[in-house]
């Protein structure tokens, strides 16, 4: 395949010198090339037999020199040859491609850098069934021609192979059936085309040329050739390390230097070794190319596939005659928990992680920590990181589906590289802080216009980068604001989660609201908000210790006037849906256990969003919230008294805005009512269905849980079936004991109802008298509970 221009340009800056190959062969995707022919059309590719033999039909004989003579000889030569000027080479990858081909074509046959290749168009070639190309040398047809450039076309076809020699030694190159196959060879090389015994072989042949270069460019064409490196780098579509499909163009050119420094030893003046020339090169490329250039630390972790080596096999024999040893072989747990890593023979590279840590300055002057993931087609290196000293390596043995890996890593310098215009964007995407503080210095300076651009040019990793490493949301409120521009503010802002937002954002987020307007406030915050599906079990402790917060947010919003007051109604208001869709999730929760530890996590979040809607005066929302509490059943008494319990210290008359004794008084009222309920009757072995899945087993199953009568039931059923049954009765912590019995066919499972059913009914019936109590008598929330006066107290109801 063709070289990515990032690999083309750590080899230019390759120290050493290769004497070249006479030939090469590279691989190009087919759909680069757009070709037509007069009298045919165009030529779709790969080449079919029908399109083949229109290509015959507008063709002549192939003919071919001996010495000042043309011939034309089938015994010879046996192949149809198309003459360029019936032929149109076209596509908007064309170019691109071939300059590709060309640069790597005069690395690969060891050409100076300085040389610039072209490819004249010579003929189109058609070898069908049987025909050939003796060996033979092609005549130079101008004075700078240097060899031969044969494109073949990808088709279905066997034999055609095009055999290279030079200098005693030969390779044969096969075309390919998807791709465009390139191969390059000297003018002095003896080649030939094996008969075709299949299909169609259809070839486009050029003249090699390498014309003199220019004056005055021999002693900056290494720079310049660097230069070109970038901009192609800058300009190409970047390929997937895995998969297929290709990426957008890189944002940078990572190149690893070879040698570690420190931040305080990480200078232009400073490098060492090779890493002074490289550096010094690619900075002078990089101007050339508009492009700036800084140097960074970075870390290099490579995950390898290793098998022990030969070596460390041989350490555990031993030379002398001791024929206690013979007959030992090494056993791989003798290498113990450190093993050598030089005693393993490293085999394919599996995995690469690259990360910066540090950068200077453009200008050099001083630098900054940064934390930014690079990915494989923004990097490249002279020298890879396989070839250097490990500060750390970790074998993994082999665990059955994975193990026998090496992982190593190591520090190296790099030259980061981007394009002028792009630089903000590139620094931005290592520090969100760094951003945030250049756009604030933009505003201030009264650059809007640049501002609002660099802004703009953040949306491609903006939320990504910023959710990785949050920047202070006070920087970004600001910022926001004085952009004056309401998609930019927007863009800046979404990354945030809801939980950042404190007391001492409220003027900021009050501004922010009045100037541009309440539905572009509501937007952003429901951004910060999520989805519930967002929320749920990820940073759960977060979000309930914000929602706690929210009365001493939401007294500071109202503070700075209308539209922060209605900033903090949105908030309430999502807040609510939120912790409402929690509620009804764990009301009907099974086990127990853990309903009850999770709905009295939710108590304290929803008496301080009551106590928020009392803070903001929100008393529709509060006279929805407990309209809402009250449709839940029972178990939702595991959060509201807590939840109480967690108010008592409150003010009365706070108490009563929060609509905290109208909770209390339905408390009260369903502890009565659960009170009051008759004791179960000893004969009454009824279970409540709990609520899920409602197959034919289940059908059986609830008839049994549901009949006063029936204790037991002794119930054969195959494997899976009893599986079911075994995991619906764990799951809903049914009173209910279920063995199976292993005899017959199929197995019996017995379920029999336990005395718990009537010890879980006694216990729910002393928490509820607990509980009443503790409202009667403790709670000192301002209600008349519906014991007193009555002539009875919650305890006589024992």
């Amino acid at each position: 395949m063709v070289q990515a221009p990032r690999e083309h340009l750590a080899k230019l800056l390759d120290d050493g010198e290769s004497p070249g190959a006479f030939s090469a062969q590279l691989l190009v995707p087919a759909d680069s090339l757009h070709l037509e022919v007069e009298g045919v059309g165009r030529i779709r590719l790969p080449v079919r037999a029908p399109q083949a033999r229109k290509l015959c039909d507008v063709a002549r004989p192939a003919r071919f020199g001996v010495g000042e003579q043309t011939l034309t000889d089938p015994s010879v030569r046996d192949t149809w040859e198309i003459p360029p000027d019936l032929v149109t080479i076209t596509g908007p990858r064309w170019a691109a491609a071939l300059e590709g081909v060309l640069d790597e074509v005069r690395d690969q046959l060891g050409l100076p850098l300085s040389s610039r290749l072209e490819a004249e168009l010579h003929a189109m070639l058609v070898y069908g069934p049987g025909q050939f190309f003796l060996p033979h040398q092609d005549s130079e047809k101008d004075d700078t021609m240097i060899g031969t450039l044969a494109v073949t076309l990808p088709s279905s076809h066997t034999g055609g192979q095009l055999i290279v020699e030079h200098g005693g030694e030969s390779v044969a190159y096969r075309s390919s059936k998807d791709s465009l196959s390139f191969v390059a060879f000297y003018a002095d090389c003896r080649h030939e085309i094996t008969p075709v015994k299949s299909g169609y072989r259809v070839t486009l042949t050029f003249n090699l040329l390498a014309p003199a270069d220019r004056a005055g460019q021999a002693a900056d064409q290494p720079a310049a050739e660097l230069a070109r490196c970038l901009t192609g780098h800058f300009t190409t579509r970047a390929s997937k390390r895995y998969g297929t499909g290709d990426l957008d163009p890189p944002r940078r050119l990572v190149y690893l230097l070879d040698y570690e420094y420190t931040e305080r030893g990480l200078s232009w003046n400073r490098l060492k070794g090779s890493d002074t020339q490289r550096a010094a090169l690619l900075r002078a490329a990089a101007d050339q190319a508009g492009c700036e250039a800084v140097l960074a630390l970075a870390e290099v972790k490579e995950t390898w596939d290793c098998y022990p080596s030969e070596d460390q096999w041989d350490d555990y024999g031993d030379e002398d005659e001791d024929e206690d040893d013979y007959g030992d072989d090494p056993d791989p747990d003798d290498y113990g928990d450190d093993p050598d890593p030089d005693g393993y023979e490293l085999t394919d590279l599996i995995d690469s992680d690259i990360s910066l840590g540090w950068w200077t300055s453009p200008s050099g002057k001083g630098g900054e920590p940064i934390s930014l993931h690079v990915p494989d087609s923004e990097v490249c290196a002279t020298t890879p990181s396989v070839e250097l000293k490990p500060y750390q390596s970790e074998y993994e043995g082999y665990m059955g589906n994975y193990g026998n890996t090496m992982d190593r890593w190591y520090r190296r310098a790099a030259v980061v590289v981007w394009p002028r215009e792009r630089a903000f964007a590139a620094r931005a995407e290592a520090s969100p802080s760094w951003a945030l503080g250049e756009l604030r210095a933009r505003t201030h300076a009264g650059d809007l216009t640049g501002a609002r651009a660099a802004a703009q040019s953040l949306a491609p990793f903006w939320d990504s980068t910023a959710r990785a490493k949050p920047p202070p949301l006070e920087s970004a409120l600001d910022v926001a604001t004085s952009l004056g521009e309401p998609s930019a503010a927007a863009l800046l802002l979404r990354p945030f989660r809801i939980e950042s937002l404190a007391p001492e954002h409220a003027t900021a987020v009050a501004a922010l609201a009045a100037r541009y307007g309440e539905p572009w406030t509501s937007t952003v915050l429901d951004g910060w908000l999520g989805s519930r599906q967002s929320w749920a079990y990820r940073g759960d402790a977060d979000r309930l210790g914000w929602i706690q917060s929210l009365p001493l947010l939401c007294d500071a919003l109202r503070d700075t006037g209308e539209p922060g007051a209605a900033a903090a109604r949105r908030l309430l208001a999502a807040s609510w849906r939120w912790l409402s869709d929690e509620i009804r999730l764990w009301v009907s929760y099974s086990p127990a256990k853990h309903r009850a530890e999770r709905l009295d996590l939710l108590s304290k979040p929803l008496a301080r969003l009551l106590e928020a809607a009392a803070v903001i005066g929100e008393t529709a929302l509060r006279d929805a919230i407990l309209t809402a509490l009250r449709e839940h059943g029972d178990n939702v008494l595991a959060c509201l008294i807590p939840a109480l319990r967690a108010s008592t210290a409150l003010p009365e008359d706070r108490q009563r805005a929060s609509g905290l004794d109208m909770l209390a008084r339905d408390c009260a009222e369903r502890l009565g009512e659960i009170i009051g309920r008759p004791p179960r009757a000893e004969d009454d072995w009824s279970i409540p269905w709990p609520p899920g899945c409602d197959c034919d087993l289940c059908g059986t199953l609830r008839e049994f849980l549901t009949s006063r009568s029936r204790r037991s039931f002794e119930w054969p059923l195959a494997k899976e079936k009893r599986r079911h049954i075994h995991t619906r009765i764990d799951t809903a912590e049914l009173p209910v004991r279920h063995e199976t019995r292993r005899t017959g066919s199929p197995y019996t499972l017995v379920l029999t109802k336990t005395q718990e059913l009537f010890e879980r009914e006694r216990e729910t019936r002393h928490r509820a008298v607990t509980d009443l109590t503790w409202l009667t008598e403790n709670s000192g929330f301002a209600y008349r509970s519906p014991a007193s006066g009555a002539g009875s107290g919650p305890a006589s109801a024992e």
